[in-house]
């Protein structure tokens, strides 16, 4: 019998523990999930540390190693007016990462409120606000993110400011599904029983339970933003030269891939893997997140 106590506490555990402790002990069983997690925390580390682990500055030119394939001095070659291309991919980490978390937040700031607003209230509010996020949404998201950074012009800033706009109307839209899915919860309506004040209701009782949800959307919605901030940059609305970024460099090594293929290898390789790892990192949530998930 003392042998069996133990055991069956172990088993309680997890069921008494809290809901998030129960997501992330489910998300620590998905492989998938967990490696896309470590591969963002070392894009995040490179960003972090790019002054002390870059080997060289990342726009000091050199004549003298132009175009020159990976070597011992410079691991991933160098570019077309000699420079560093890892050093370059390792600065570049930060413009893709902040554009990607800030465009984000923007995106959250504008469409979570005005999807609980319109989920919440109802009626001529809510219509209003649908046909508006339809209309946005009926322009694909990269064409709108292009028009509006070709409005306000070429920088990192301004890119992410289209970014997040453009990304705006897929969290209203989910926020106000969300939010009237719980309106129609018990609990809801005992919180309005007791005389809750609607403001309170919507911020104590709603919110709180729209996290899980937009908390995934927002991880796959970096990865399209990191996507899309390449693509500005590939254009020329992005980060400007001679500041690093994945896309300008690729739109840079478009005209030398027959003499000089890293050129292009490396950013394409650092794109592909900072997406996918959002991707993995998302979906573990997803599933992790699922309270229909035991």
């Amino acid at each position: 019998m003392s042998a069996v106590l133990p055991a069956l506490r172990q088993s309680a555990a997890p069921a008494a523990a809290g809901p998030w402790r129960r997501a992330f002990l489910r998300l620590r069983r998905r492989r998938g999930a967990m490696l896309g997690g470590v591969v963002v925390l070392l894009f995040v580390a490179m960003a972090l540390l790019a002054p002390w682990i870059s080997p060289y500055d990342p726009i000091a030119t050199s004549w003298g190693a132009i175009r020159k394939a990976p070597s011992a001095a410079h691991w991933f070659g160098t570019d077309e007016i000699g420079r560093d291309v890892l050093s370059r991919i390792i600065w570049g980490t930060q413009a893709s990462l902040l554009a990607g978390v800030v465009s984000v937040s923007i995106s959250l700031l504008i469409g979570v409120p005005i999807g609980l607003l319109a989920g919440f209230v109802g009626g001529w509010v809510d219509g209003l606000i649908s046909r508006i996020t339809d209309a946005f949404l009926a322009c694909p998201f990269l064409i709108l993110a292009i028009a509006m950074a070709a409005f306000l012009g070429p920088s990192l800033r301004n890119a992410m400011i289209a970014i997040g706009i453009s990304a705006a109307p897929i969290f209203v839209r989910l926020t106000r599904a969300q939010v009237i899915n719980i309106l129609v919860e018990d609990y809801i309506e005992a919180a309005r029983a007791v005389g809750n004040p609607p403001w309170r209701i919507a911020l104590r009782h709603v919110l709180p339970n729209i996290t899980a949800p937009v908390m995934v959307q927002a991880t796959l919605a970096i990865a399209s933003a990191v996507i899309a901030e390449a693509s500005l940059s590939f254009l020329g609305l992005g980060q400007q030269p001679p500041a690093p970024s994945w896309g300008s460099m690729l739109n840079t090594a478009k005209n030398y891939v027959d003499n000089a293929p890293w050129m292009a290898i490396w950013p394409g390789v650092s794109i592909f893997a900072l997406v996918l790892s959002f991707n993995l990192l998302g979906d573990g949530l997803r599933d992790a997140l699922d309270p229909r998930q035991r």
